[in-house]
């Protein structure tokens, strides 16, 4: 069973967390965090992508020259694909990337991504996120006190919380996140997972065996 100390803003030890084994304490599984991370990435495209084929050029209804006696190559339409300003050959289309995975296979990677970063060090457990104002000023001086200053930081909140939503979202590289919210991606993503005592309680239900 995973044991982490527990800090506050100011990055004070405060205390610690046991943290479940079967949410933090797994061998991460390299092939399905794979999986996931492919799907997650492959879902964000649009796939709006699309090129005019020889029938959608406009222009080319006249053969350019007769059939024979030119000395030139055979043409039916200037139009064609080897022609400047001619349609594509199998060029893109619209499409769906889409990937689903199946529960167990999603929350297993969510498992996964968990424990890598707990095996990493690179999770921090803080009492309490919360500020009474909106100031950027104060998520600031708690990123830097954890050792997130300048790095990519995923932090998690138990619940929607107005003024620390607006006061971090406007970090670079900080992303915010509710237990219910989270992705295997941001997750590996990020060198930072910076999350309450209340959230990780809360993840630990919703992932919980």
């Amino acid at each position: 069973m995973p044991t982490l100390k527990v800090v506050d803003m100011a990055g004070k030890e405060v205390g610690d967390i046991s943290l479940s084994d079967y949410v933090f304490g797994i061998e991460p599984n390299a092939a399905v965090l794979h999986a996931a991370v492919r799907a997650y990435l492959m879902n964000q495209r649009q796939g709006t992508h699309s090129t005019l084929t020889r029938s959608e050029v406009s222009g080319g209804g006249r053969k350019p020259w007769r059939q024979k006696g030119t000395a030139r190559a055979r043409q039916g339409s200037i139009r064609a694909p080897q022609w400047t300003h001619g349609g594509i050959a199998h060029g893109p289309k619209p499409r769906s990337y889409r990937i689903t995975l199946n529960k167990k296979v999603r929350r297993l990677a969510m498992r996964s991504a968990l424990s890598a970063k707990v095996a990493g060090g690179e999770i921090v457990v803080v009492d309490a996120i919360k500020t009474n104002e909106f100031k950027t000023k104060t998520m600031v001086a708690m990123l830097r006190a954890l050792g997130a200053e300048d790095k990519k930081a995923l932090v998690v909140i138990p619940e929607p919380d107005e003024k620390v939503i607006a006061s971090l979202r406007n970090i670079e590289g900080v992303k915010i996140a509710l237990p219910g919210t989270l992705n295997t991606y941001d997750i590996l993503n990020c060198d930072k997972f910076i999350v309450s005592e209340a959230a990780a309680r809360k993840i630990e239900e919703v992932y919980a065996e």
